[in-house]
């Protein structure tokens, strides 16, 4: 990104990683910006989506069959393939923009935007809308080391139930949350166990976005994540497969402010399914 249009994301809000749909349809011809949908099908995608956006399916580029996280040659493919490179500039937008923001900071990408506002907000807008798929070239992308300091794994959130510094929070539906399902659709899962990590806090995403899928100011967001009791020194988030956990750990992070604050991208879709791990419900 230049420094032109980086300042331009900084006046656009209060943070640096949201970006309006005006700014973004300005720039939407920016060989220096990529556009990406991300959702867990192709349905959406291919009725419309944003000129010059691509499609990460959270289902087929972030998991594998088992649901756990993909591995690194992965997701140097996906890269590759979206034709990024070091310098890009990314912009995330659709069901879970979050998780790929997630991933992409994992792998210490720099520049990863947001789009503040949803797909049908975009439409209404009117702004550059197509059916067409665009194919970007391919790239070479070299992969830093992960930055562990973002990513919780099954086995450090276990080793942590009992730390007091430390507040889990799940960021599924209440059915979820007490048993009554595995899957957000409502269906349980052969195999698994429906339930929370013992001593989590159920927390709702309700109140995080307004009517046209835009991030609410900061206020709102904090009463939101109202904890009580003395600050934790960390924060685990998690839901099924990543997209709430994300948008939590996304919130918290970039526009709240707080350190410390880690996925668990396992989420219940491993931990649920793991015998050896404790459950409550």
């Amino acid at each position: 990104m230049s420094q032109a249009t980086a300042g331009a994301a900084r006046t656009m809000t209060q943070t640096e990683v949201l970006v309006s749909p005006e700014w973004l349809a300005s720039r939407l011809d920016d060989p220096g910006i990529q556009v990406v949908e991300v959702d867990v099908n192709a349905k959406n995608f291919a009725v419309g989506h944003i000129r010059g956006a691509l499609l990460w399916n959270v289902y087929r580029d972030f998991r594998n069959a088992d649901y756990s996280l993909v591995e690194e040659s992965a997701i140097v493919d996906l890269f590759r393939r979206s034709g990024l490179t070091p310098d890009t500039t990314v912009v995330f937008y659709g069901y879970a923009p979050a998780l790929a923001f997630w991933m992409m900071k994992l792998y210490r990408h720099a520049d990863v935007l947001i789009l503040d506002g949803s797909r049908d907000d975009w439409q209404d807008a009117g702004l550059p809308w197509t059916t067409d798929a665009a194919v970007p070239e391919a790239s070479e992308y070299r992969m830093p080391a992960i930055d562990a300091s973002i990513r919780a794994t099954g086995d450090e959130v276990a080793a942590l139930l009992d730390d007091p510094g430390t507040r889990i929070l799940d960021m599924r539906t209440p059915p979820e949350f007490d048993g009554a399902q595995f899957w957000p659709s409502g269906g349980m899962e052969p195999g698994g166990r429906a339930g929370h990590i013992p001593g989590a806090t159920n927390v709702s995403l309700d109140g995080v976005f307004d009517e046209a899928g835009r991030y609410r100011d900061r206020e709102a967001l904090a009463m939101v994540f109202a904890l009580e009791g003395a600050e934790p020194t960390r924060m685990i988030t998690y839901c099924t497969v990543g997209g709430r956990g994300s948008t939590a750990w996304f919130v918290l992070t970039y526009l709240l402010g707080r350190s410390g604050v880690k996925v668990h991208d396992g989420g219940w879709a491993e931990w649920g399914k793991d015998p050896a791990r404790p459950v409550a419900a």
